[in-house]
């Protein structure tokens, strides 16, 4: 499957007219693309969308090539920006937290695209005291960061203990 990825990558790429290289590492459940080029500007767009677009494309791409149950999913990075902005968004994801705890209320995010709510909601859920919710349709999704009610806590409570009985 690496070299029908290979290949797939070779062809936008050149189709693209970018000049670079590309690295390509395989995990158990995914492939992680590592691209370098001078041109990242153009691969990674505004807010990162033309990426996105790109990962999807890719995705589609070897799903068809290789079939639905041979499939692998593949992410894409382009000069390290999807993993700088992981960071950046774990880091705001907890200080947002933080101010929520602090003020006792809740807070709207910006629209973010999935792979970026997806990472929001995993900071806020391993943070005692928050839920978040993502609200919305389309390009205007976002998430809202809650503080947990007093009652949802107790229900949680409950279900834990029952769950360390069994």
């Amino acid at each position: 499957m690496e070299e029908q990825l290979s290949e797939i990558l070779d062809n936008l790429l050149g189709t693209l007219l970018l000049e670079g290289s590309y690295e390509i590492e395989e995990t158990e459940d995914s492939f992680s693309v590592s691209i370098e080029t001078k041109d990242a500007g153009r691969l990674i767009g505004a807010r990162g969308e033309s990426l996105d677009s790109l990962q999807l494309l890719v995705n589609q791409m070897l799903a068809k090539k290789v079939g639905e149950g041979n499939f692998k999913r593949v992410v894409i990075d382009v000069e390290g920006w999807r993993k700088q902005k992981e960071e950046d968004l774990t880091k705001s994801a907890k200080s947002w937290g933080e101010q929520v705890l602090e003020s006792g209320k809740e807070m709207e995010i910006e629209p973010q695209s999935p792979w970026q709510r997806r990472i929001v909601h995993m900071v806020i859920s391993e943070m005692e005291g928050l839920s978040s919710e993502s609200m919305g349709e389309g390009r205007d999704r976002h998430i809202v960061i809650k503080v947990k009610s007093q009652n949802s806590k107790t229900k949680n409570k409950e279900a834990d203990d029952k769950a360390a009985e069994a």
